[in-house]
């Protein structure tokens, strides 16, 4: 398990190397990356600013981390995800799941992205033409949480 909240880029493939690197026992990497939209409600974002409560923020990380192993079957986990400014095209985060079998991988990866979109402790503000404004929750992620009650 791992959680990394940073500032920096990261390289995927280095990542994926790194998680299952000496392995042998893994047979499935799952892995999504989540990039910055160039649009956000038919609006043009020129930027999305990051902000997190140091600390906080890993703790809140490594605890999704930590439920999603306890629920599937894995070998190794990995979550980066980025603060600061970021503008389109930029990587935001990335999740990978490791696993003997892929089925385990899958559902333990978009677990941890449905819970780091709804409850990592993550401020969003997206810089459109107008000025900066605020992202707000938005129903849908909430709604994805309850799949996993």
């Amino acid at each position: 398990m791992s959680v990394s909240v940073q500032a920096a880029d990261f390289d995927v493939g280095a990542e994926i190397k790194a998680l299952a690197n000496g392995r042998t026992d893994i047979g499935a990497v799952v892995t999504f990356t989540g990039l910055v939209r160039d649009m956000a409600g038919g609006e043009k974002i020129a930027d999305m600013e990051l902000e997190h409560y140091p600390g906080m923020t890993e703790k809140a990380l490594a605890n999704i981390e930590a439920e999603a192993n306890e629920r599937w079957h894995l070998q190794a986990t990995r979550i980066v995800h980025r603060f600061g400014k970021l503008t389109p095209g930029a990587q935001i985060v990335l999740v990978a799941t490791a696993s003997p079998h892929r089925g385990d991988a899958f559902e333990a990866a978009e677990f941890i992205m449905d819970f780091l979109k709804s409850r990592a402790p993550f401020w969003k503000k997206e810089g459109t033409p107008d000025g900066g404004r605020w992202v707000d929750a938005r129903d849908a992620d909430e709604d994805a949480l309850n799949r996993w009650s």
